[in-house]
């Protein structure tokens, strides 16, 4: 999702989550509504508590070992995910957090991921985008840097307000 459209989501999410509960609530009733989202909200709860330790704990042992994290903290990750989104009440969170449980989806989300992230550490050669050890990085700090004006640039001496 591009960043562009996360405020307009995070607005209208609510209002959709709202429309939910109406629709919902005149098709099975004021009380079995509310207990799916109570319902919803306990097992989010109890996964979370299950999943969010496990995972801390794998991360952990990871890092003293001295492996890279990939995909097989991936499943743990997205069940914290899901389990974060049933916390959330509201049925189209709820849905969203089921779509994570399906092996497919959460395929697709490794490989979104995997495009769009390098995982460097020191005991691997190798990173995600093929990198090996020897390849040129140069890591600049700000101190590092520093631009000369140049007198010959058409542009040197304008300024915001010529």
């Amino acid at each position: 999702m591009p960043l562009k459209i996360l405020p307009g989501f995070l607005l209208l999410l609510p209002l959709a989550e709202i429309a939910g509960f109406v629709l919902v609530g005149k098709a099975i009733g004021l009380w079995p509504t509310l207990a799916l989202v109570i319902l919803s909200f306990m097992f989010g709860m109890a996964l979370l508590k299950r999943q969010g330790i496990g995972i801390l704990r794998r991360m952990s042992a990871e890092g003293r070992n001295g492996t890279v994290p990939g995909r097989e903290l991936l499943r743990p990750a997205m069940f914290v995910i899901a389990s974060l989104l049933l916390i959330v009440p509201g049925f189209i969170t709820d849905i969203m957090a089921l779509l994570i449980f399906i092996p497919a989806v959460r395929d697709l989300a490794w490989k979104y991921v995997s495009q769009r992230f390098v995982v460097m550490g020191p005991a691997s050669g190798f990173n995600a985008s093929g990198r090996t050890k020897d390849s040129e990085i140069v890591d600049l700090d700000d101190e590092d840097y520093r631009r000369e004006p140049n007198g010959n640039s058409p542009w040197s001496g304008k300024h915001l307000s010529d």
